[in-house]
C-alpha cells in the first residue's frame, strides 16, 4: 500500500488555537535559554499577537503546526516577529518558505517595508534573513538598541 507524502501547508491562524499554544510556550522557552532574564527587557514578546493590527501564521505538517510566525502592521512599516521551527524539522528549508509566506500575505495587504529585531544569539535567524534579502537597519518603533539586538529591513516595493 502506498503512503502519501507528508502535506505542508501556510495559513493565517489563531495564536490561541489549543493547538498553537504550546507552539508559542516552546519559541518563548527556546528564546529563555538563548538570552537569560537579566538580557531580556519588557516588551521583549511584542508584537502581543491578539491584536487587530497583527496576522499569525502557521506552518502545519499534515494539518500539525510546526511554526510560525507573525507580523504588526504599523501603517509606515510591517514587523515580522515570533518566527519559529520547531527543532525536529529544522534544515529543511521550511523557515525560508515560511519567511516567504509571511511576505506574500504582507503584500496581499499592502505593505511595502519588512522591519524585524533578531537576537545576536539567532545566528540561523540572521543568515535566513540575509539569504532573503534583508539589511541592517537602525531600531524602529518601540525597539531600542540593545548588544543583543540586531535590526535589519527589506523593501517589498
Amino acid at each position: 500500500m502506498a503512503t502519501q507524502p507528508p502535506q505542508l501547508t501556510f495559513q493565517v491562524d489563531d495564536p490561541g488555537a489549543g493547538d498553537i499554544v504550546p507552539l508559542i510556550d516552546e519559541f518563548e522557552g527556546y528564546l529563555a535559554e538563548l538570552y537569560p532574564e537579566s538580557e531580556r527587557r519588557p516588551g521583549d514578546a511584542a508584537p502581543p499577537l491578539h491584536r487587530p493590527n497583527v496576522t499569525f501564521m502557521t506552518a502545519r505538517v499534515d494539518g500539525v503546526p510546526v511554526a510560525c510566525g507573525a507580523f504588526a502592521d504599523h501603517d509606515d512599516y510591517v514587523e515580522v516577529a515570533k518566527m519559529y521551527v520547531i527543532p525536529t524539522v529544522r534544515g529543511l528549508g521550511l523557515g525560508k518558505q515560511l519567511l516567504e509566506a509571511l511576505e506574500d500575505e504582507i503584500r496581499r495587504s499592502g505593505g511595502k517595508l519588512v522591519r524585524l529585531e533578531s537576537g545576536t544569539a539567532q545566528t540561523e535567524a540572521q543568515e535566513l534573513y540575509e539569504g532573503a534579502g534583508y539589511r541592517r537597519c537602525g531600531s524602529f518603533g518601540t525597539h531600542r538598541a540593545t548588544p543583543h539586538s540586531i535590526f535589519m529591513e527589506k523593501s517589498l516595493a
